[in-house]
Formats: structure tokens, sequence, C-alpha cells
């Protein structure tokens, strides 16, 4: 029997509130827990469930999201069968309007056609959690349903699984056009047999600036790590070539995460320290969220703040946030006088 399933992954989700963080990027491109792009956890969850063939379909602000995932290689994805592939949107779409996505799937409706896989998996690029989709699939088949939606606490997480067919069926009819895979399943639920398979585990939907500071913070814990970072089943990211992180004398880390490259003369405490960032002598840092190559000059104190890449701030500059409406800078600017790089 073939139970083979196809991935779908729905990158055309765009939203204001996670401004400035989105000006320049998609959501599925935004930088998560010191190494990582939102975007992986639903790439590496269909990799380990045995998925060889995954279409993308973004929308918004995808350069640095295509520069992230390149060939694929870094999810076993540059293959000569199969593998990833990334469809644009369509020629003369408006990006100012709502996003269509049933017009975007229709418009690349051959990448469907081509296919061998009997079954696809639907998922979105900002739920951050832990799946094995063969579990969904099991539950599919053995009930017969047309669509199974997962759910958590009966709270749906925008991952689907049915008959490829179903889904081609559905494009070729012209009469249907609908701006969201929700708004399909919806339709489909009048007539047709919509169940739900309950996922057990961390989950956070990423949807404003204060749910990424909170799953972001929610990575500090260790049973959170623990659910999302297994060693059976890592989450694959670009891999970057950088020096280990320098702990100068004098610094201080407490319950944080540190990436590789970078260098470490302050206080940090509860916080995520990207890549290559740059935390002077006298600073302290807590609660907080410093992305790549960020620096913190001398004396300065960071609080429920959230630095995007390339922000440069001090020195003795104060920027004070909380966990309800964290500050956030956006990228590549400057706190406080101007300073040599």
């Amino acid at each position: 029997m073939n139970t083979q399933m196809l991935g779908i992954i729905d990158a055309c989700t765009n939203t204001h509130s996670l401004q400035p963080l989105t000006s320049y990027r998609s959501i599925a491109a935004l930088p998560f827990a010191g190494r990582y792009r939102l975007i992986d956890f639903a790439l590496s969850n269909m990799v380990h469930s045995g998925i060889h063939s995954v279409a993308l379909f973004p929308r918004y602000h995808y350069r640095s999201l295509m520069d992230h995932l390149g060939s694929g290689k870094e999810w076993d994805l540059n293959r000569k069968r199969d593998g990833l592939f990334i469809f644009p949107p369509m020629i003369g779409s408006n990006v100012f309007e709502a996003p269509s996505v049933f017009s975007q799937l229709r418009y690349h409706i051959n990448y469907f056609l081509r296919s061998t896989q009997k079954y696809a998996v639907i998922a979105n690029s900002y739920t951050v959690c832990t799946i094995n989709f063969q579990h969904v699939l099991t539950r599919h088949i053995d009930t017969g349903a047309t669509i199974t939606e997962v759910v958590q606490d009966g709270k749906s997480l925008n991952m689907y699984v049915l008959e490829t067919e179903t889904l081609v069926n559905m494009l070729q009819n012209e009469t249907y056009d609908f701006a969201t895979i929700e708004d399909f399943v919806a339709y489909m639920a009048q007539f047709s047999k919509v169940l739900q398979y309950e996922h057990a585990g961390y989950v956070a939907n990423v949807s404003n600036i204060s749910s990424y500071f909170e799953a972001s913070m929610d990575v500090l814990s260790p049973q959170t790590w623990q659910q999302l970072f297994m060693k059976e089943r890592p989450v694959y990211t670009k891999v970057k070539d950088e020096p280990p992180t320098r702990y100068m004398s004098g610094a201080t880390v407490k319950n944080s995460v540190i990436a590789n490259g970078c260098i470490i003369e302050g206080h940090v405490e509860n916080s995520i320290i990207f890549r290559g960032v740059k935390v002077e002598r006298g600073v302290v840092i807590k609660n907080s969220i410093v992305m790549q190559k960020g620096i913190v000059r001398a004396d300065s104190l960071l609080n429920g703040v959230i630095l995007d890449k390339d922000v440069k701030v001090g020195p003795g500059i104060e920027l004070i946030g909380d966990k309800n409406i964290p500050q956030v800078i956006a990228k590549g600017t400057i706190q406080g006088a101007l300073m040599k790089s």
C-alpha cells in the first residue's frame, strides 16, 4: 500500500503584529532559539516523518528565507528525485492584498499532478513543536477520514493530512478559491469526514511579538528544550562554521542560550544570545533576546528587550521592557551615541 507523504508548507502568512521583526523577512525566516529559524521545525518534522518531497509556498519578504534554505542540503532535501521545491508568488500578484493560498497552489498545480505520493501533509511555518506525521497518517487511514486535523486541547495547530487526490480535485475546480487552508478545511467539514488528531507535547504558535518572546523564553526551560530538541529527532538548520563562544574573565552567564562566535564579558541571565554577539564588560542582559552580530557596549542594561540582527547598543544605555510588551529594536539600528563597529 502506498503510504508515502508529500509535504506542503504554507509560508504565505504575514502579520503586522510581528513587526518590526517581519519588516524585512517572512515569519518562516524569523530567528529562534539562538541558531534556528521558525521554518526549521516544520521542515525537520517532515524529514523525520519520512517525507522526501516538500513544497514551500512563500509570499512576503522571502529573500532571507531562500538564503537560509538554499538547496535544502541541511535537511537532506537536495535530491535528484523529489527534494525541496520553493514556489514564489504568482507573477503579477499584489503583495498588499490578502494572500489567496489556493490560487498560489493552483498556479503550481503541475507539481501536485506529477507527484507520486498518495497522501499530503499541509503545515504552517510558524508553529514550534516536534511531531511525527507518520502517527497522524496512521490515524487518518484507520479512521477513513477525508482530512485529519492536528489539534492540541481541541485547538487547531493548522496542520493537516489528506489524500493528494482530494487536494488536486479541489484545485482543478476553479469555482473554489480559499484565502487560507483553514477556510478550505472548514468548507470540506460541511460534507466530508474531518477528524482530529490530538498532539501531546510542547507547542507554540508565533503570531505576535508577545507569543514570540514567550516561546523564546520557554526554550530556557529544560523540560521544553527536551521536548523540542530530541537527540533522536534533531532540528536541522543552516550550518555556519564559527568558532566557539569566548567567555572572558569576569563574565557571568545564568540560565541562557548562547550561540557560537560570541564574546561575553558582562552578565547574561535568562536570555538568548545569537551567533556573533559581543557583550562588553559591565553590561547586564536579563530576560532578553539579542540576535546575530549584535553589539552591546560597556555598562548598558537590557531587560525585557528584543534586539534584531546587527543592532548596536550603548555605552551606558538602558532599554527596559516586560514579558507582555517587550521592547523591540529594529534591525541594524544604533541605540545611543554613534559608535565604531
